[in-house]
């Protein structure tokens, strides 16, 4: 049974740093690719980041966020900088067996989601 875990949510202020940590089971952790996806009250869920053996990121946190992993722990992160209250919303890490995908209905896999609240 495949899970995937995320934390490290929670408030901060503008300007801030969040790392979200997303801890993977059930599967053979190196051969997926990864991406982190957070959706909004109101809004659609959309693509923040992934990465297989490189990274990609949505135009909308290019230079602030880092998405790294670490395959001996099965975990992938996403260092969040420079903080906006724009980018408040709840963070899924999800998991693919294909090709880095920036569209959801690509990943097989999802975490239940962490709250990341920036406040101004």
């Amino acid at each position: 049974q495949v899970q995937l875990v995320e934390s490290g949510g929670g408030l901060v202020q503008a300007g801030g740093s969040l790392r979200l940590s997303c801890a993977a089971s059930g599967l053979t952790f190196s051969r997926y690719a990864m991406g982190w996806f957070r959706q909004a009250p109101g809004k659609e869920r959309e693509f923040v980041g992934a990465i297989s053996w490189y990274t990609t990121y949505a135009d909308s946190v290019k230079g602030r966020f880092t998405i790294s992993r670490d395959d001996a722990k099965n975990t992938v992160y996403l260092q969040m900088n420079s903080l906006k209250p724009e980018d408040t919303a709840v963070y899924y890490c999800a998991a693919t067996g294909g090709e880095l995908s920036i569209a959801g209905n690509r990943y097989n896999y999802w975490g239940q989601g962490t709250q990341v609240t920036v406040s101004s």
